[in-house]
């Protein structure tokens, strides 16, 4: 008897696409893709699988459900409310698919700081000719320069790869991780952050938003980094206190920030980050590049295939810690 996997909507050219490659992929499912809210609350009593969001209020209908694939990488707050974390559901995500866009991302932040172009990109806007002096104290030399990235997962590890490759020390912080990445000196655990700051040149979060990390970097750990660092966040906004890091580098407690995400997105345009000159910002770009609807595919696809076989899920969720 087929096992029915649902997928809720909203639906789109995209997850009906989808649906009809599980549907191919793996004829042990029936794949139902209702169109409407009242054609998921019926097909939600028997589902075994599903894509997509469950609303609270549908969750209880779903007494059959074992495996949910979520819609993102890191889903945004509210995904995983108490009911769905208590729930004997496994979830999965799309992690490991923006590895590679995302740490390219992160070094064009680092090269940017350490050859100056956060002064330059102004001045050529101002069309000013102010070359700085050879000996410039501004200039990191990367042979020479630490990068600690706090969290370690597919992007940390290929962030830390790509950084290798410049000659810089990359320390990692991750709590779960057990290996040593290619690029990785030294590993460690959440708890030694503080004391790993202070060796930074680059302090680089790539972490989710979680109930761990929600406003986990704020002005005490902005005062522990070195006076000549730079703080990149390209993992989620809710974990740097954006008025912290407006105090810090007003109080010249760090050199300059990098930011893709922010506590508040859009960013007001009267937020004072806009014209601070040691500051470089994207608007949660990072994770933009060719083939992510491909890889999304893969990853759900082969998810389907697992679940039909009964075999050990890919990108399997923590969901009390929501990553």
């Amino acid at each position: 008897m087929p096992i029915p996997m649902l997928f809720l909507p909203p639906q789109s050219e995209k997850t009906r696409e989808w649906a009809r490659a599980v549907a191919e992929a793996c004829p042990e499912l029936e794949v139902i893709v209702p169109e409407t809210r009242e054609g998921a609350e019926q097909a939600i009593a028997l589902a075994e699988g599903a894509y997509g969001t469950i609303p609270k209020e549908l969750l209880p209908r779903a007494g059959h459900l074992r495996w949910l694939q979520a819609p993102q990488a890191a889903p945004p707050a509210g995904y995983y409310y108490p009911e769905l974390i208590a729930h004997p559901v496994e979830i999965t995500n799309f992690r490991e698919i923006y590895n590679d866009h995302i740490a390219a991302h992160i070094m064009s932040f680092v090269l940017a700081f350490a050859r100056g172009l956060h002064v330059y990109l102004p001045q050529q806007l101002r069309r000013e000719w102010k070359p700085a002096p050879r000996e410039d104290d501004t200039i990191v030399h990367l042979p020479e320069a630490t990068a600690l990235i706090v969290g370690v997962g597919g992007i940390g590890a290929e962030a830390a790869r790509l950084a290798a490759a410049f000659g810089i020390k990359v320390i990692g912080i991750d709590e779960r991780r057990p290996d040593k990445p290619e690029g990785v000196a030294e590993m460690h655990r959440a708890a030694a952050l503080d004391a790993q700051l202070p060796r930074a040149d680059f302090v680089i979060l790539t972490v989710p938003h979680t109930p761990e990390t929600e406003g986990f970097f704020n002005r005490a750990r902005f005062q522990r980094m070195k006076k000549s660092a730079y703080f990149i966040n390209i993992g989620r906004g809710m974990t740097t206190r954006l008025d912290d890091l407006v105090a810090a580098l007003d109080a010249g407690e760090i050199a300059g920030a990098a930011l893709d995400v922010y506590e508040i997105e859009p960013l007001p345009a009267s937020h004072p980050l806009w014209t601070m000159p040691n500051v470089l910002l994207t608007p949660h770009t990072a994770g933009h590049g060719p083939y992510l609807d491909d890889r999304r595919r893969e990853v759900l696809v082969d998810n389907a295939r697992r679940f039909a076989a009964g075999r050990p899920l890919r990108n399997l969720v923590d969901k009390a810690r929501w990553f």
